[in-house]
C-alpha cells in the first residue's frame, strides 16, 4: 500500500511509523531522514540540499521530490511505503501527485490521525528525555516513578528548547495554516481515512492496519 501518514506535531506519526512499516514489511519514508542521508552521501541533490541548509533557507520541494523519486526506486519499496512528514502543504501535495503519477503509482490511502488540540499541549509541553539513554517521558501522561529520573538508567530528564508552550503554539499554528488543508485536499480524491489518535497505542494501531488491510 502506497500511503500518507497525516496528523500534528505530536499526534504519533512516527510511532505509529514505525510500527505499521514493521507489521507491513513496508519502508516508513521520513523526508528528514532522507535528507539526512543525502547530505553524508555527498550525492548531487545531498549537496543541493546542503547549499540551502547553510544558507539558513527551507529546501525546495523540487529537492525533496527528487529525493523521495529516488528512495521509491529502491527494491524495499515496491511493495508500498508509508511516507511520514511530507506533503506539509497543498503546492507539495500536487507536486508529489505529479511524480506519483508520473511513476504509475498514485497514492492508495492517506490516514489522518485526529488528537484533539488540548492533548497535543500535554503531549509535547510535558515531554521529557533522558540525557543518558534518550529514554521519552510525559510528565502529565506517562511520568516517571521519581520526578526527573529515568525509569530505565537513573539518568536525568530534561525538557528540550523547542517543547515550551510557545514554541509548540506556533508548530501547531504552523499545521493548521499550512498542513491541515490538506485533509480536504484528499478528501476530494477519496483517499482519507481518519483514526481518532487518543487512548490505548495498541488500539490506534489496530485501527490503522485495518485500514492498511483494506486499501
Amino acid at each position: 500500500m502506497r500511503t500518507v501518514l497525516l496528523g500534528a506535531p505530536g499526534s504519533g506519526k512516527g510511532t505509529q511509523g514505525v510500527v505499521l512499516s514493521q507489521q507491513f514489511s513496508i519502508p516508513q519514508i521520513s523526508t528528514g531522514d532522507l535528507l539526512r542521508a543525502a547530505v553524508a552521501a555527498g550525492s548531487e541533490l545531498g549537496i543541493k540540499a546542503k547549499s540551502a541548509m547553510d544558507a539558513g533557507a527551507l529546501v525546495s520541494d523540487d529537492i525533496v521530490i527528487g529525493l523521495i523519486r529516488e528512495r521509491l526506486s529502491e527494491s524495499d519499496a515496491q511493495q508500498g511505503y508509508i511516507l511520514d512528514g511530507f506533503p506539509r502543504n497543498i503546492a507539495q501535495a500536487e507536486a508529489l501527485d505529479t511524480m506519483l503519477n508520473e511513476l504509475g503509482q498514485p497514492l492508495q490511502g492517506v490516514v489522518l490521525l485526529d488528537v484533539p488540540f488540548e492533548e497535543l499541549m500535554q503531549r509535547l509541553t510535558g515531554r521529557r528525555t533522558c540525557k543518558n539513554c534518550g529514554a521519552i517521558f510525559n510528565v502529565h501522561l506517562s511520568p516517571p516513578k521519581t520526578e526527573n529520573i529515568c525509569d530505565k538508567c537513573g539518568g536525568e530528564l530534561f525538557q528540550r528548547q523547542d517543547d515550551n508552550a510557545e514554541t509548540i503554539s506556533n508548530r501547531l499554528k504552523v499545521y493548521q495554516d499550512q498542513t491541515a488543508p490538506l485533509i480536504g485536499y484528499y478528501q476530494s480524491q477519496q483517499k482519507l481515512h481518519t483514526v481518532q489518535g487518543t487512548g490505548n497505542i495498541d488500539d490506534i494501531t489496530q485501527s490503522v492496519s485495518n485500514i492498511f488491510s483494506d486499501i
